[in-house]
């Protein structure tokens, strides 16, 4: 358990996490109250190495569960492992005659199937998912539900019992409670909305793109070979695209990319060659590549005029020499 909210800034730092004062404020808190949180963003700013960094922090393991279109209970919470029953259906119907041979009516004899049948539904044949492996664990987990709106509106419904109660209903063997509440932490990259049944159940954070030293610090803190002027221009770019009109916005994890890529590439600096060279690191669309192609070239024309201005300047302050007398 965390003493302070320093030592939450200084835990996840130490997992390769620089945390703003709100992150470590939400993280502090949701341990102390126990209650899940919600961190909603851009995609790529570091929702999921949130949760990363958390459970590292903690010394917890991580269990991820990957949320997507047509996601359902089953495939998060549990399956039946059928080619194991069909095994012991195989061993039952071998061992049948034996089973059944002293049985002394058909009714004993019933007993004795059905006796064999529950065992189809017992936890020797059960497969768990994220969600029953993070409820049932020995241990303490973290438990990542990652990009929560990318599921349906049932799934989000679902989730309710497990965040309010921790505790899952299996119709065959039924209600099953947390041995130890797990830290949860769900992800949304805010492509729908949300209900409020599960808002009011979470400490909500909004993670949003750093601010330029905080980003300048993660840089230097993911790709320490990069000189500190590259680095500079780096953060300066991608926070200057960021403002453009495009589809894709550079997320943090491409800013790193990137700088990754020009390290290799030996650069020193980011001319206009070596800038054309890598866009395709940083942006993945072809329209945004050419309106940062065009910026570019703005920059450049811009430049030029101020040097030219510049000349001219130097040229007016010149002193007037007179010419000697021949």
């Amino acid at each position: 358990m965390f003493k302070s909210i320093d030592e939450v800034s200084t835990r996840l730092g130490d997992e390769q996490y620089i945390a703003s004062n709100e992150i470590a404020t939400v993280m502090f808190l949701a341990e102390r109250l126990g209650k899940p949180v919600l961190a909603e963003g851009p995609a790529g700013v570091g929702k999921t190495e949130l949760a990363k960094a958390w459970a590292a922090a903690t010394g917890r393991e991580l269990v991820r569960l990957q949320c997507y279109e047509g996601l359902d209970e089953t495939k998060a919470l549990y399956e039946w492992e059928y080619a194991k029953q069909l095994l012991y259906t195989q061993l039952l119907r071998d061992k049948l005659a034996d089973l059944l041979s002293d049985a002394q009516s058909l009714g004993e004899a019933a007993d004795r199937l059905a006796a064999e049948e529950d065992v189809f539904f017992s936890e020797r044949f059960l497969l768990p998912r994220p969600l029953l492996k993070a409820i049932t664990s020995e241990q303490p987990v973290t438990l990542l539900i990652d990009e929560i709106d990318r599921a349906d509106a049932e799934f989000e419904a679902f989730l309710l019992e497990v965040l309010s109660d921790f505790q899952v209903s299996i119709p065959e063997l039924g209600t099953i409670r947390a041995r130890h509440q797990p830290m949860v932490v769900l992800t949304s990259n805010n492509t729908r909305e949300l209900s409020e049944a599960l808002r009011r159940r979470c400490l909500y954070l909004h993670v949003d793109y750093p601010s330029f030293d905080a980003e300048l610090k993660i840089v230097t803190l993911k790709v320490p070979g990069m000189p500190a002027r590259l680095a500079h221009e780096v953060v300066e770019m991608v926070q200057r695209l960021r403002t453009m009109d495009i589809k894709k916005q550079p997320s943090v994890a491409e800013t790193i990319e990137w700088a990754r890529a020009l390290v290799e590439l030996n650069a020193r600096n980011l001319d206009r060659a070596t800038l054309e060279a890598t866009l395709g690191v940083l942006l993945k669309n072809a329209a945004d590549q050419q309106k940062a192609q065009r910026m570019l070239t703005r920059d450049d024309e811009r430049s030029r005029r101020d040097d030219e201005r510049g000349f001219r300047d130097r040229d007016d302050e010149r002193p007037n020499r007179r010419r000697r007398p021949e």
